[in-house]
């Protein structure tokens, strides 16, 4: 008997060790992997204070010489310099913010449909709108851009909203649809007993308990609008219609690039991103782990 309590201690302890082991890999495995991810931003940001020239040092040159030249450079003129910064930062506000609230509403409106109507082909055109999704937005750029010089739309903010609405209503549908199948249905039948029209009990009970839904769904809308290089700059020729991400380019020339500038106006690009993010967090995470589920 006692040698196997002995045994058995010895199996239990090799078994904690061994789950120690493996608890300490998965979070060291997971430190790594978030210093791979921080890397590349860390370098942005340090290098956004730095002078180009530094920057550009061979042999690198790793003394920190802070400074505040590349904002200056890029606000020369209160943005009318070198670079119209206000301009850009003009055109994301207005595109941004339009696509994401007319896409959201698209995308509550269809979503309430999917979750609680019943008609022809429901299945069929969910999968539809889900299979548009797959499609990477740089493969229908040439379309596009012929359908837009047809039309007028090139060069326009409202051509770059109306492919940003587009390119972000399958995954506001899918999203909020999984949302609104979550909410039970007592609560709607309750309001229409309590004498709310199916209207009523729509705006005051069911869209109030998705809020968190929405706010997952438009925040990536938000950002794949303010982050999206490729579509804007072909669909944009001017600074009337020209993003921030597409303002990178002005930091290059023939022969030579600005990084210094380039990483200073980055910052001031993801700042604002940042910051919405952060004032949405706590919707964000209950969006995605509560509307995911699907039953």
């Amino acid at each position: 008997m006692k040698t196997i309590q002995i045994t058995t201690q010895k199996t239990t302890q090799y078994y904690k060790i061994l789950k120690y082991s493996l608890t300490f890999l998965r979070l060291f495995a997971t430190f790594l992997l978030i210093m791979v991810i921080l890397i590349p931003g860390a370098w942005v940001f340090f290098n956004a204070f730095r002078h180009n020239v530094d920057i550009q040092a061979k042999p690198i040159v790793w003394a920190m010489h802070f400074t505040l030249d590349n904002f200056k450079a890029i606000f020369g003129g209160l943005g009318e310099g070198q670079v119209p910064v206000l301009k850009y930062l003009r055109n994301s506000i207005i595109i941004s913010v339009s696509a994401t609230v007319l896409s959201l509403g698209f995308g509550v409106a269809a979503g309430y449909a999917f979750a609680r109507f019943k008609f022809k082909a429901k299945k069929s055109i969910f999968l539809m709108f889900m299979l548009t999704r797959t499609v990477p937005g740089i493969a229908m750029s040439l379309p596009v851009f012929i359908l837009y010089a047809k039309t007028g739309l090139i060069d326009t903010k409202i051509g770059l909203i109306i492919f940003y609405i587009a390119l972000n209503i399958p995954f506001s549908i899918w999203l909020i649809e999984g949302f609104f199948l979550q909410i039970p249905k007592e609560l709607y039948e309750a309001a229409l007993i309590d004498g709310c029209t199916r209207v009523q009990a729509f705006f005051k009970v069911e869209l109030p308990l998705a809020k968190s839904g929405l706010a997952s769904a438009g925040i990536f809308a938000f950002l794949t609008v303010w982050n999206e290089f490729a579509l804007a700059s072909q669909l944009s020729r001017s600074v009337d219609s020209e993003t921030l991400p597409v303002g990178l380019l002005d930091f290059t020339s023939e022969f030579t690039i600005n990084w210094a500038g380039m990483c200073a106006f980055c910052v001031l690009m993801i700042l604002p991103a940042l910051f919405l993010t952060f004032l949405v967090q706590k919707h964000l995470v209950s969006g995605l782990t509560f509307g995911g589920l699907k039953g």
